[in-house]
């Protein structure tokens, strides 16, 4: 048996800090909501200002930046409940997974301002360093003394982030690639955020209401939120909050930005995550719904959920101990604490662990009339209820899909014996030409035209990785980025009409592909890669998290193929920015590297085999570079 357990935690949401911020009402009791007017938001002249802030007062020193604030006080709770839960865990072997959307984009929008104002060099020099996705992440552990943890990964996959890192905690726990795993998520509120999802027309005008009828959407919320897992078979004594017993993950590969209406993708996450644990579907008595309140949103979980019961259905519920006689208690959390995107999938999975710990079904936070179109057992009140295990689910932009398993009680989950791991095919290219994209991939010229260079590279080279393997070959596999700045020129150019126009004037068709993970899900759909997806990058050696979570995944067998990718545009403020902070002479250079992972075939000795434990390497080459040097040294 081999669940992993939560054994300490930390979060911070607009509820409060600690178990407030999750907390399930009494019975009887309504839900908390925490959203209100956000005058930040007025200001900018949003229409919708609505959204939930966590306390100004997080419990640890503030800094320069509000979103690694909110990871410094989650990992400051959930380290001083180790020390007690497991002393000496500092000499254990720590893997570290967490996740976000947004990242330093706080910082980001200052340094854009003051670049574009003509700022001196100094002046732009103290903010860039704060200014990448990845500065967070790092100054967080740094605070702590973990920032050189060997196994450490900053998954950029939006509103799945923390959702997808936990369950790469699962894998590594799986594997014994570690005897403890701190993972979770983080995020903060930004007018550069918040105007992309209004343009969206995904923001809510008053409160959130998923599946009612004449919902309009979602408020923002800001949090963080991580919890320590260990294996159940090395507990050492320490008290079990909550166990993961499950892990799933698929992709659309529909739209980057609207779900699969049937709800098929997420469907098979959710599935996945019950086969892992060996668990019908059902005995889930909770589902902790992803639950945004956008039209398309609640209707397609809808969806994805009924076809997880219908599947429990035909596995013979009414015999299996610990059925449930009622449906699943829908619990859209979101509509409590706003959509936290990076940290949401780790608090609202600490949410449904309370519940499951108090047997208490918690009621949803939304009024009106059920969508007939958008069924959900909802609660108005908390009622007393003997829950066995929950269902997290999580979605996000590019279509990438996430679930977890939650159990109340030791699952008998007996993990996959590990798989050798290949590498098939690798393909590089150093530009694109947008005829023979289209020709190559079937997608209009217009609409490639309209695409970030980042995503352009992208697809140019997963294309000429398919010249080599066959698109068949490629079909139905995984994909993982890996960045070294990410997005960093394109989000300079949205912000820049920000800036100029307003923040309801921001180009909306810009907007996603200023999320790191665009480039995965535009992959996706143009070779119909649905297996798991998502983007990482913890430092400028960002390819080789991708390399690493890609083998992770299919020896975990999460996925019988992988492709992994990393591209760099090297625009102008990327190029400033690695000057700024002192990295001039680390070689920046525009172009993109694809490969071809898959399980060891057994009969081909000339494939070449990738090990899931391969050191990251953050002060070595550059993005893609340091893919090819891998490739270099391993040809």
């Amino acid at each position: 048996m081999s669940d992993a357990c939560v054994i300490a935690s930390g979060a911070v949401s607009a509820l409060g800090l600690g178990p407030l911020a999750y907390r399930v009402p009494r019975a009887g009791e309504p839900a908390p909501v925490a959203i209100t007017r956000d005058e930040e938001l007025a200001r900018a002249g949003l229409l919708r200002p609505f959204a939930a802030r966590a306390p100004a007062d997080l419990g640890v020193a503030p800094g320069a930046d509000r979103a690694t604030d909110l990871l410094k006080a989650a990992l400051s709770q959930t380290l001083a409940a180790l020390e007690g839960a497991r002393p000496g865990f500092r000499g254990e072997r720590i893997g570290i997974a967490l996740g976000t959307s947004s990242g330093g984009m706080l910082t980001a929008e200052r340094f854009f301002a003051a670049r574009a104002e003509g700022a001196d060099a100094g002046s732009l020099a103290a903010l860039a360093s704060g200014a990448t996705y990845f500065a967070p992440f790092n100054d967080a552990l740094a605070a702590f003394g973990l920032e050189r943890t060997p196994l450490r990964t900053h998954l950029l996959a939006a509103c799945a982030a923390s959702t997808l890192a936990i369950g790469l905690g699962l894998r590594w726990l799986d594997r014994d690639a570690c005897d403890l795993v701190l993972a979770g998520g983080y995020d903060a509120l930004s007018i550069f955020v918040a105007a992309g999802f209004e343009a969206l027309r995904a923001t809510t005008a008053s409160r959130s209401r998923p599946f009612r009828i004449g919902r309009d959407g979602m408020a923002l919320g800001e949090g963080a939120a991580v919890v320590a897992l260990v294996r159940e078979d090395r507990l050492r004594g320490a008290p079990v909050i909550a166990r993961v017993a499950g892990f799933g993950a698929s992709t659309d590969a529909v739209h980057i930005t609207a779900p699969d209406r049937t709800g098929s993708g997420l469907a098979r996450a959710g599935a996945a995550a019950l086969a892992d644990a060996g668990w019908p579907a059902s005995r889930v008595g909770l589902i902790s719904a992803h639950a945004t309140a956008t039209p398309y949103n609640d209707a397609m979980e809808s969806r994805a959920i009924a076809a997880l019961l219908s599947r429990g259905a035909v596995e013979g519920s009414g015999t299996l101990p610990g059925a449930h006689a009622l449906p699943p208690v829908v619990h859209p959390f979101k509509a409590q604490i706003g959509h936290t995107l990076g940290a949401a999938g780790a608090l609202e999975a600490l949410a449904a662990a309370a519940a499951l710990e108090a047997s208490i079904a918690p009621p949803a936070a939304s009024e009106g009339e059920l969508d007939p179109d958008a069924p959900a057992h909802l609660l108005e009140r908390a009622e007393p209820r003997p829950l066995s295990s929950a269902l997290k689910l999580s979605a996000a932009f590019g279509g990438a899909n996430a679930a977890l398993l939650l159990t109340s009680s030791a699952s008998g989950r007996r993990p996959r014996r590990p798989r050798a791991v290949v590498l098939r095919a690798h393909a590089r290219v150093t530009g694109s030409d947008l005829g023979r994209l289209a020709e190559a991939t079937g997608i209009a010229r217009d609409r490639l035209a309209r695409l970030d260079a980042l995503c352009r590279l992208g697809l140019t080279a997963v294309a000429a990785l398919a010249a080599i393997v066959g698109a068949d070959r490629l079909r139905g596999a995984g994909i993982v980025a890996g960045h070294a700045l990410a997005t960093i020129d394109t989000n300079d150019t949205y912000d820049a009409r920000r800036r100029a126009r307003g923040a309801r004037f921001v180009e909306p068709r810009l907007f996603p592909a200023t999320s790191p993970n665009a480039i995965a899900g535009e992959c996706a759909i143009a070779y119909q890669l649905t297996g798991p997806s998502f983007a990482v990058g913890a430092g400028l050696g960002g390819a080789l998290e991708a390399l690493r979570a890609a083998a992770d995944l299919v020896a975990s067998s999460d996925a019988d193929r992988m492709v992994v990718l990393a591209a760099d545009d090297a625009g102008p403020v990327a190029r400033e920015l690695l000057s700024l902070t002192g990295a001039r002479h680390r070689a920046l250079a525009s172009g993109a590297v694809a490969l071809l992972l898959q399980a060891d075939p057994g009969d081909d000795e000339r494939l070449r085999k990738v090990d899931p434990d391969l050191p990251v390497d953050h002060d070595g080459p550059v993005g893609h570079l340091a893919l090819l040097r891998w490739l270099e040294e391993h040809a």
